[in-house]
């Protein structure tokens, strides 16, 4: 699809006319009008997810009938929300500087219950992804990998969920960033002991409430990384436009919070999830220019899986040519994106590693 022909539907921020009560009591404590849509999403899980929840580890009352469409709200309906809305006000604060502890209240009180150990995105995320940019060394980067390759995403995964965590550590123990590490820890053991505690009172529901979403948030925070970040010019990995993609005009957009905007969240990560699109619009020819990869109508998940299938085929259907440089030819758009998904040669690796020592 050429640009030319693009009309983008995704969020965008329209001011309320009328401000109902919950409105403006939020409005009170938040910093951004813009953020509403989060009050709205915690309210969602402090009375529905949560009182679910309970309601599970109540003796007598586990029946997996109730615990199957527990799973599909929390793993598949507001895992997703959930897990932006706490990325979004990572970047930014949710809270005014009055209420600054309130901000806790995201990652410590509702993480668990979507397998968030407290800390641990903050610092993976903040501490480490976005300042080395998905080059060597950042632990979660995809270019040591053939990125439509199953066997390479399956260990991919499994050395993150194995000992991502002895990594990390490690990592801001190198450079001295004890404030990390000691969050970290604090967070991962809060998270194990209260899975512990709550197995010992009841295991099937412990199982589904926290340790089961725990696996489903780690597999599907690997994929997500993965389809951001699979495709990579070898000649350029260092520029924001090469290293990573954009998804737009998709219901996963709306749903979490312009998150396919992930060249433009790379070039600045505080902008605001509403200010995405409009940005996108903007500066359109520097995408061209930079020859970046940008898809309709699909999200970073199903990119992932048409990579795992090595489906070219259903990209080069979904790829927006952004440059007009294919003039749809599919062949060369099929070409252009295999290019972008080869691993990286260990010479090529240790280019940037050096570059990153430097």
């Amino acid at each position: 699809m050429s640009a030319n022909t693009l009309l983008i539907t995704d969020p965008v921020f329209e001011k309320k006319k009328t401000l109902n009560a919950i409105d403006k009591v939020a409005l009170r404590y938040i910093r951004d009008e813009r953020d509403l849509p989060f009050i709205y999403l915690c309210l969602k899980i402090c009375f529905g997810v949560i009182p679910f929840a309970i309601i599970l580890f109540i003796p007598g009352w586990f029946n997996w009938w109730i615990a199957a469409p527990y799973l599909v709200v929390v793993g598949a309906l507001l895992n997703g929300p959930y897990t932006l809305m706490l990325h979004n006000t990572s970047h930014r604060k949710f809270f005014k500087k009055e209420y600054d502890k309130w901000n806790n209240f995201i990652p410590w009180a509702l993480g668990p219950f979507f397998g968030q150990s407290p800390e641990t995105y903050f610092a993976h995320h903040i501490g480490m992804h976005h300042l080395e940019n998905n080059l060597p060394p950042d632990l979660s980067a995809t270019v040591l990998y053939q990125r439509d390759s199953v066997f390479g995403f399956l260990h991919y995964f499994f050395d993150f969920f194995l000992i991502g965590l002895v990594r990390l550590i490690n990592y801001f123990r190198q450079r001295n960033k004890i404030w990390f590490v000691k969050w970290l820890l604090a967070g991962e053991f809060s998270f194990f002991l209260l899975c512990v505690v709550t197995a010992l009172i009841n295991f099937k529901a412990a199982l589904v409430v926290f340790i089961i979403p725990f696996i489903i948030i780690r597999f599907g925070m690997m994929a997500g990384n993965w389809g951001q970040h699979a495709f990579v010019d070898p000649t350029d990995a260092a520029n924001n436009y090469k290293n990573s993609i954009t998804c737009i005009n998709t219901k996963y957009n709306h749903a979490c919070f312009n998150d396919g905007y992930h060249i433009g969240h790379h070039i600045r990560p505080n902008r605001h999830w509403t200010e995405m699109a409009v940005d996108f619009e903007k500066n359109i020819d520097k995408y061209g220019e930079n020859q970046a990869v940008v898809f309709q109508g699909v999200d970073f998940f199903m990119v992932w899986f048409l990579l795992m299938l090595k489906n070219y085929k259903s990209l080069a259907n979904k790829f927006v040519d952004v440059g007009n440089r294919f003039d749809g030819n599919q062949e060369e758009i099929i070409k252009f994106l295999k290019s972008r998904t080869k691993r990286f040669s260990k010479e090529q690796a240790a280019i940037y590693i050096q570059k990153t020592a430097a």
